[in-house]
C-alpha cells in the first residue's frame, strides 16, 4: 500500500480549492499515487484534496491541487458505480479504467473520513462501509441463480479448452460465492493435477499461447486463497510444475528460469545431518513456497492483497513446525553446539553452523510468546551464550557478524538472562574476554563507514544497562549488582576511544568515522548520566570524563560537538551540587564559551543549544553556576545582546550578591513574603498593584532585565520597588540619613509601617532587585539603605508610577 506522506509544515486552515486557490488544511493534505505496469505505486505529487461540483464533468468530483504551485494533480468524477475502497484509515483506492488504479494517501485520518463521507453521499452508501460497491455488479437474478445452483461445472481439462478455463477462473474471482464454488470444484475433481499434465504437453509442444493461459489459471487459483488447494499445489510432486506454469507470464517477452535456479543454483546445506525425512521435506517445501511468494508471483494489486493471506499463513505455520521439530531433536542441537565450540571445526563449517543458528533464531520470531520462551530456554540450557563468546573471539568477520545477530535476539528476548551470564563469567575470566567487552570491541572496530553494526551493538548495550528492565527480588537487586559489575569491568573499554582521542586541546583524530563512533559512545554515556545516578557520577568525577568530552567541542564535525554539549547539558540538568563543584573546580565552561565565541554571529543549532544551556541555569536559578559563569566569563559574554540570557544571568548574580552583603534586606523580604505587616490596600496605586501581581515568568518571557549604566537609564527597565524606594529616599531625604541608617542596623520597625502585597509578590521580590546592585547607586551594598520611616512611605508611593512598568 502507498506510504504515508511526510509531515507538512504548519499551515493555516483553508477551504475548497476549485478556482486556483490553495487549500492549506493539513487534514486534506494527500499524496496521489497511480499503479504502473509493474504493479508498483508511482508518487504523482503532494497536494490538497477537495470535493466540488465540476460543470465540465457534470457531477461531484475529487480535485487535488499541488501544494507547490497550485496546479491540478487530479480531477476525477465520483462515479456512482465505481468501487471505492478505504484502507488503513488513511487510504482511498479505486480504479478509473481496467488497468488504471488510483490511490489517495491522507496525512490525517480526519481528512480521509471527510472525503470518504462525500464519496458515500454521492453513491448513497453508509460511510461505515470500507468498500462502496461489489467488485462485479451482478444482477439479483444472477445472484439467485448462483445461490440455487448446486455447484460450478468446470470445462473438461483439455488443451483446446484452456482459454475457456482461464476466463471462468478470472470471472469467478470478484464474487465471493463463485470463488467458493470454483475452489470446491477444483478440490473435488483433482483438477490441478490434470492442469499440470497439460502443462507438460504445452512445454513439449512449445505451445506458448497454452502456457500463457495456464499462467493465468494458476495465478487465479492462488487468489482463491484456499489451504486445501495450496496443500495440493505445494506437494512434492506438484510444486515444481506449479512454479513452471508461473514462468510464462504473458506480460513478459521471455520466460523466467525459476526452476533452473531452484534446482541448480540454490543448494540445500545440511550443516548437521537431519535424520527425520518429514522435517527435511518441510524445510524444502517452506523454502520453495517462500520463493514463490517473494519472487514468482507478481506484486498483487490493491484489490488482490488480501487474497493471499492464506499463503502467508501457510509459510508461517510451516516455520513454527520446523522450529518445534528441531527443538525436540536433542541430538541435533547437542551436535550443533559441540561443533560450534570445537576448535577443530574448520572456518567454513563454523560459518555454516553460525548461519544456521542465526536463521533458526529468526524462525523463532514467528512463535507464540510461550513457545518462544521454551525455545530460548532450550538454547540457554544448551549453552548458547558460552558458544557466542567463543565465536565472537574469532577472527572471521562474517562469523562474528552472524553471532552478533544471534546475540541481539537473545538480548531483546531476555536481557536479564544475558546479564546473569556475564556476571557469572566475570568471576572466572579476564576482562578482555568477557562477552560484553567483546561486543564493545566489535562496536569500536566496525569497519563499515556508516557504522551500521556499531549502531546495532550500541542499542544492545543500552538495553543491557537500562535499569527499567532490571529485576528486583527480595534478597538481591539486579540493578545494583550489574551496574557495579559494568562500571568495574566494562566501562573502561567503552570509554577507551574517547580518552585516547582527547589527550590534547583538540581531538587527535577527527575523521568522519571516528567522529561517528565517539558520538555513539557519548550517546550511551548521556543515557547513563540520566539513569545511573551515583555509578556514573563517581566515574565521571574520578576519571575527569567531562573535561575530556568537552575537548570534542573543538571538532570540525558539528554533530560531535553537539553530542559533547548534550552530555554536559544532561549533567547540568540534574542540578547536582557534586557535579556543579566539579564543573567549577575544573573551569569546564571554558570550552563551551570558546565554542560559542568561535561560532560568531551564525544562527545555528550550536548557537541555540549553548544559549539554552545558560538560559536553563538562569531560569532554574542554579546559584553556584550563575556566580561561576559571571565571575569568570562575563567579559566575554557581556556584549551578547540579541538575547537577554546573559544579562539575565548577571542580574541573578547581582541579586545573590546583594542578599549576601545585605542580609537584613533579605530578612525584610522574608517578612514581606510572610504578610506579617500589611498596609491599607487603598494606598497602593493601580499600577503598583499590577506590578506586584505580575508573574515572574511573564516578565522573563518578555523583555529581559538589563541593568543600565549610571548615565543611560532606560524607561523600560524594571527595578525592584524596595530598592528604588530606598534610592529615592536617599536622594530626597538626605538629611534623615543618620536616623535611617540606625533604623536599618538595629532592625527596628515602626508600628505604622505597613505594606500590603499580593500573592505574586514573593517571586518578584526575590528576582527583580536590579537597582540595589547598580555600581555606585545609593541602594548598592556599599551604602546601605533603610526599609523606611513613618513619614517616607507616602512620598515614595506617589512616584511609583514613574519608576515601574506594566
Amino acid at each position: 500500500a502507498p506510504s504515508q506522506p511526510p509531515a507538512p509544515p504548519a499551515a493555516a486552515s483553508g477551504g475548497c480549492a476549485v478556482a486556483g486557490g490553495r487549500m492549506t488544511d493539513t487534514r486534506r493534505r494527500v499524496k496521489v499515487y497511480t499503479l504502473n505496469e509493474d504493479r508498483q505505486w508511482d508518487d504523482r505529487g503532494t497536494g490538497h484534496v477537495s470535493s466540488c461540483y465540476v460543470e465540465r464533468l457534470k457531477g461531484m468530483s475529487l480535485l487535488v491541487r499541488a501544494e507547490s504551485d497550485g496546479s491540478l494533480l487530479l480531477e476525477s468524477k465520483i462515479n456512482p458505480n465505481t468501487a471505492y475502497q478505504k484502507q488503513q484509515d488513511t487510504l482511498i483506492v479505486w480504479s478509473e479504467a481496467e488497468n488504471y488504479d488510483l490511490a489517495l494517501s491522507f496525512q490525517e485520518k480526519a481528512g480521509c473520513d471527510e472525503i470518504w463521507e462525500k464519496i458515500c453521499q454521492v453513491q448513497g452508501k453508509d460511510p461505515s462501509v470500507d468498500i462502496t460497491q461489489d467488485l462485479v455488479d451482478e444482477s439479483e437474478e444472477e445472484r439467485f441463480d448462483d445461490m440455487s445452483s448446486p455447484g460450478l461445472e468446470l470445462p473438461s481439462c483439455e488443451l483446446s479448452r484452456l482459454e475457456e478455463i482461464a476466463e471462468l477462473v478470472a470471472s469467478s474471482l470478484p464474487s465471493p460465492l463463485r470463488r467458493e464454488k470454483l475452489a470446491l470444484a477444483l478440490e473435488n475433481e483433482g483438477y490441478i493435477k490434470k492442469l499440470l499434465e497439460i502443462f507438460h504437453v504445452c512445454e513439449d509442444l512449445e505451445n506458448i499461447e497454452g502456457l500463457h493461459h495456464l499462467y493465468e489459471i494458476i495465478k487465479g487459483i492462488f487468489l482463491l486463497n484456499r489451504t486445501a488447494l495450496f496443500e495440493v499445489m505445494f506437494s512434492e510432486e506438484c510444486i515444481m510444475d506449479v512454479i513452471g506454469c508461473l514462468e510464462y507470464d504473458p506480460s513478459l517477452s521471455q520466460s523466467r528460469k525459476h526452476r533452473e535456479f531452484l534446482t541448480k543454483t540454490a543448494k540445500f546445506k545440511e550443516v548437521i545431518p537431519i535424520s527425520d525425512p518429514e522435517l527435511k521435506q518441510k524445510i524444502h517445501q517452506t523454502y520453495r513456497v517462500q520463493y514463490i511468494q517473494d519472487m514468482v508471483l507478481p506484486t498483487p494489486s490493491v484489490f488482490e492483497e488480501n487474497m493471499l493471506s492464506t499463503l502467508h499463513s501457510f509459510i508461517f505455520f510451516n516455520k513454527v513446525e520446523i522450529v518445534g521439530m528441531l527443538q525436540e531433536d536433542e541430538k541435533f542441537l547437542t551436535d550443533l553446539f559441540a561443533q560450534l565450540t570445537d576448535e577443530a571445526t574448520d572456518e567454513e563449517k563454523r560459518q555454516e553452523l553460525v548461519n544456521f543458528l542465526k536463521e533458526f533464531c529468526a524462525f523463532s520470531q514467528t512463535l507464540q510468546p510461550q513457545n518462544r520462551d521454551a525455545f530460548f530456554k532450550t538454547l540457554s540450557n544448551m549453552g548458547i551464550l558460552p558458544a557466542l563468546e567463543v565465536i565472537l573471539g574469532m577472527d572471521d568477520a562474517q562469523v562474528r557478524s552472524a553471532a552478533t545477530d544471534i546475540f541481539s535476539y537473545l538480548v531483546e528476548y531476555n536481557p536479564s538472562m544475558v546479564r546473569e551470564f556475564v556476571m557469572q563469567e566475570a568471576q572466572q575470566n579476564d576482562d578482555d574476554i568477557l562477552l560484553i567487552n567483546l561486543i564493545i570491541e566489535h562496536m569500536i572496530c566496525d569497519t563499515d563507514p556508516e557504522l551500521g553494526g556499531a549502531v546495532l551493538l550500541m542499542g544492545l548495550l543500552r538495553t543491557l544497562v537500562d535499569p527499567e528492565n532490571m529485576l528486583a527480588t527480595a534478597n538481591k537487586t539486579e540493578k545494583t549488582e550489574f551496574l557495579g559489575f559494568f562500571y568495574k569491568h566494562c566501562m573502561h573499554v567503552l570509554t577507551a576511544p574517547l580518552l585516547a582521542n582527547t589527550t590534547e586541546d583538540k581531538p587527535s583524530k577527527d575523521d568522519f568515522q571516528t567522529a561517528q563512533l565517539l558520538a555513539l559512545i557519548l550517546e550511551l554515556l548521556t543515557f547513563c548520566v540520566e539513569h545511573h545516578t551515583y555509578h556514573i557520577k563517581n566515574y565521571i568525577i574520578n576519571k575527569d570524563i567531562l573535561r575530556r568530552v568537552l575537548v570534542l567541542m573543538a571538532s570540525k564535525h558539528a554533530f560531535l560537538a553537539l553530542c559533547a554539549l548534550r552530555f554536559k547539558r544532561k549533567i547540568i540538568g540534574l542540578k547536582d551540587e557534586f557535579y556543579n563543584r566539579y564543573i567549577m573546580k575544573s573551569f569546564l565552561f571554558e570550552p563551551v564559551v570558546k565554542a560559542f565565541l568561535n561560532n560568531g554571529s551564525r544562527y545555528n543549532l550550536m548557537n541555540s543549544a549553548i544559549i539554552e544551556m545558560f538560559e536553563f541555569i538562569r531560569v532554574e536559578d542554579i546559584k553556584s553556576l550563575t556566580a561561576h559563569v559571571i565571575e569568570n566569563y562575563w567579559k566575554a559574554l557581556e556584549d551578547v545582546d540579541y538575547v537577554q540570557t546573559f544579562k539575565g544571568l548577571k542580574l541573578r548574580f547581582e541579586q545573590q550578591r546583594e542578599r549576601q552583603d545585605n542580609p537584613k534586606l533579605d530578612s525584610m523580604r522574608s517578612i514581606l513574603r510572610n504578610h506579617r505587616y500589611r498596609r491599607d490596600a487603598r494606598t497602593l496605586e493601580d499600577e503598583e498593584e499590577m506590578w506586584f501581581n505580575t508573574d515572574e515568568d511573564d516578565m522573563e518571557d518578555g523583555e529581559a532585565v538589563v541593568p543600565p549604566s549610571d548615565k543611560t537609564k532606560n524607561d523600560e527597565d524594571i527595578m525592584d520597588p524596595i530598592s528604588k524606594f530606598m534610592e529615592r529616599k536617599k536622594l530626597k531625604e538626605s538629611e534623615e540619613k543618620e536616623v535611617l541608617l540606625k533604623t536599618n542596623l538595629s532592625g527596628r520597625q515602626s508600628p505604622s509601617f505597613k505594606l500590603s502585597f499580593s500573592s505574586g509578590t514573593k517571586s518578584n521580590l526575590t528576582s527583580q532587585s536590579s537597582a540595589s546592585n547598580l555600581p555606585g547607586s545609593p541602594g548598592s551594598p556599599g551604602s546601605p539603605g533603610s526599609p523606611g520611616s513613618p513619614g517616607s512611605v507616602s512620598k515614595s508611593t506617589s512616584q511609583m508610577a514613574a519608576i515601574t512598568t506594566k
